[in-house]
């Protein structure tokens, strides 16, 4: 079961993707890339983390109000794509993995520095 749901997962994540690239209009949701997908293990509801290239608190709100607005359009057109007999709830995340990596790669980076 578990190897199914990684599968479901991927296929998610890709369709995802490629619905914010061709189907959604909104201005706010240009630089999104979603980074992962996680899907609870009854196929009911799923979560999808996201990132975008800003760092400013007023453009992530933006892009979380455009992603909750544009949900139902996301949901109809994965369930005319995945063949699920119940198409998941959505919740999208932002991702803070992306600026957490960040974070460290610049307390090395200033490690190095002092070190000379």
């Amino acid at each position: 079961m578990k190897h199914r749901i990684g599968r479901v997962e991927a296929q998610i994540q890709r369709e995802v993707d490629d619905i914010l690239l061709k189907r959604v209009r909104d201005p706010r949701l240009s630089g999104v890339t979603i980074t992962g997908v996680e899907l609870t293990g009854d196929l009911q509801h799923v979560t999808i983390y996201y990132s975008i290239l800003s760092e400013k608190a007023s453009d992530v709100e933006k892009v979380q109000a455009g992603l909750d607005k544009s949900k139902g359009l996301i949901r109809r057109e994965l369930g005319q794509r995945i063949r699920l007999y119940k198409i998941p709830d959505i919740t999208f995340k932002q991702d803070e993995s992306v600026r957490y990596g960040e974070h460290i790669d610049e307390l090395l980076r200033k490690l190095h520095e002092s070190e000379r």
